[in-house]
């Protein structure tokens, strides 16, 4: 098989779980060597408090075809960064590919309560695990991806920039911090244009990440089953789908294109031809506004 990425050097930071894992795991099949990062390890769980580790996540992505590095690191740490980095520099010599995927609040975010009914503290963790780690991490990886022109930085959120502006995300905390990370990505294509590198700020659709599994009572082989309780999981999608996503655009030689953008899974699909693991093309964007938003039933025919 092509390994487009063969000797490419990827960091994907919040790699314990959910998109970054598989996006982890999609690099490395394109043959990256991938630094999988997180809290979350066989030494310890973080405050999410679940059983999956970045351990399993490098062994996943060296069975995949690539080679995995897991490296335990709390983002909101700086030193833990910067050594994390400096560590990178002096095995590889380069960076080709940042992924900032960090988040871990889901047991803090509050929903459907005004500001005044929220608990601050939680809230403002919430801002700190998703938008201070984040800058944090470009801050010491930046400087050595843009040794070489041609690298990628791909922030992962929830939400397209357009969607975000219309859409109340259900807490002022929760909103604030998917409106900043695509903000971030617009951000970092003005200050990464000069050096000849790429920004983009990718969503998934609806993800079955092993919480959202859970939460409907189903497994990855039954996931339909899900749509008892929520109709509209029909259109859900794994997340290897937005893990290849990612690999698409770090493979594609015309990446440039993209930079500065806001961009969807199902939308770069289309463009690029990657399905997700059952050989489908959901484009949950399209469903939403077609479907979800115009209060028609669930039916995923032609979203796929």
């Amino acid at each position: 098989m092509t390994k487009p990425l063969t000797g490419k050097i990827a960091l994907v930071a919040g790699a314990t779980r959910g998109a970054g894992r598989q996006i982890a795991v999609q690099l490395g099949a394109a043959g990256a060597t991938v630094y999988a990062t997180g809290r979350s390890s066989r030494a310890g769980r973080s405050e999410m408090n679940r059983p999956e580790t970045i351990e399993e996540t490098a062994e996943m992505v060296t069975a995949a075809g690539g080679e995995g590095i897991a490296v335990r690191v709390d983002h909101l740490v700086p030193e833990q960064v910067r050594d994390l980095v400096a560590r990178i520099d002096a095995e590889q010599g380069r960076l080709d590919v940042l992924v900032n995927d960090i988040w871990g609040a889901d047991p803090l975010v509050t929903w459907e309560k005004p500001v005044w009914e929220q608990p601050l503290d939680a809230g403002f963790r919430t801002l700190r695990l998703a938008i201070d780690t984040h800058i944090i991490t470009a801050h010491f990886a930046l400087p050595l991806l843009i040794r070489r022109p041609g690298g990628l930085v791909v922030e992962i959120g929830d939400g397209t920039t357009a969607y975000n502006e219309r859409t109340y995300r259900l807490s002022v905390f929760y909103d604030l911090a998917k409106v900043s990370v695509n903000r971030l990505a617009f951000s970092w294509a003005h200050e990464l244009k000069p050096h000849g590198c790429t920004a983009v700020a990718l969503t998934p659709g609806w993800l079955r990440s092993e919480a959202m599994l859970e939460h409907y009572g189903v497994t990855e082989e039954n996931w339909r089953d899900g749509a008892a309780k929520e109709p509209h999981f029909v259109m859900s999608e794994t997340p290897a789908f937005v893990g290849r996503a990612v690999a698409a655009l770090a493979a594609d030689p015309d990446r440039a294109r993209w930079h500065g953008r806001s961009v969807d899974s199902g939308g770069l699909a289309q463009v690029y031809g990657f399905t997700d693991v059952d050989g489908t093309r959901p484009n949950w964007a399209r469903y939403h506004d077609e479907v979800v938003a115009l209060g028609k039933p669930a039916d995923d025919s032609g979203y796929r």
